[in-house]
């Protein structure tokens, strides 16, 4: 079918296909690619912004990350897999037989799922707020899982709001695997209010928190803090971060480790603070 004969809803599900693979685009080639006029291409970007799937500048479209927006789920899922896996890796060795741990419901932590799926490491309970994991979890042998419920959110595919946060209020694990949109100044951040609370509340309910990020999460900033970096007794990023971005990890006493390639399995312990 042609582009420009289809519906609305159906071309703008197409663009955003489009834009999430290829994470930026412009207005004018969007019009050219769907056949359409660019007043059309603008009212089809502006829906897609009001969905929050992707965000507009000044001549385009982009479905990544802003001080103020979080990429979709779907677009999260196909970025930075080399170096999710790495911090997903060194974690999994953190994880004994036995113990409660919960997963937020990013993508990186999703890594760690994946691992657990292998049955390497059981019987363990598993908690989480997110449908990626939920779902990969579900039948595997060995995994008591508690799956958290709340107002479902598509653009993250996962469970949040006031009953998320006192489902999670209700339980106390042994270590919180989580991650965040952006490290700086010693602080965690995060885009949205709603995500703040329940990642606050599952470090709450743990006994060791662990924060896994990749390296382009480090010195940036997002709208809101969602706790010191003090609150975590580990820091876990690949090894593309920048010798500056680990200064700033030492001078606030972050203990850290940097991860290598998942066949290393293991990493360079600098631990800015005991």
């Amino acid at each position: 079918m042609n582009h420009a004969q289809q519906g609305p809803a159906a071309r703008q599900t197409a663009m955003a296909e489009q834009v999430l693979a290829d994470g930026t685009a412009t207005a004018a080639d969007l019009a050219e690619r769907f056949g359409v006029s660019l007043m059309t291409i603008h009212r089809d970007l502006d829906e897609l912004e009001r969905q929050g799937i992707v965000r507009k500048f000044r001549g385009g479209v982009t479905a990544q990350p802003s001080g103020v927006f979080e990429s979709n789920v779907q677009y999260r899922l196909k970025t930075m897999r080399a170096e999710k896996a790495a911090v997903a890796e060194r974690a999994l060795q953190l994880v004994e037989p036995g113990m409660a741990i919960m997963l937020d419901d990013s993508t990186t932590t999703l890594e760690i799922a994946r691992r657990l799926r292998l049955g390497e490491v059981t019987p363990l309970t598993v908690v989480t707020n997110f449908l990626e994991a939920v779902n990969l979890l579900a039948y595997q042998r060995g995994i008591h899982l508690i799956a958290l419920g709340g107002d479902y959110d598509p653009l993250h595919s996962s469970f949040l709001g006031v009953s998320c946060v006192e489902a999670i209020e209700q339980l106390r694990v042994d270590v919180c695997f989580a991650s965040t949109s952006a490290v700086r100044g010693g602080f965690a951040y995060h885009q949205e209010q709603h995500i703040v609370s329940v990642k606050r509340a599952m470090l709450d309910a743990a006994a060791r928190n662990v924060l896994l990020i990749d390296h382009t999460k480090l010195a940036r900033a997002a709208l809101h803090r969602v706790v010191p970096l003090s609150r975590f007794d580990l820091l876990l990023v690949d090894d593309g971060a920048s010798a500056e971005a680990l200064r700033d990890l030492d001078e606030h006493k972050v203990r850290y480790e940097v991860c290598t390639s998942p066949a290393t399995r293991g990493g360079d312990d600098r631990a800015g603070a005991s």
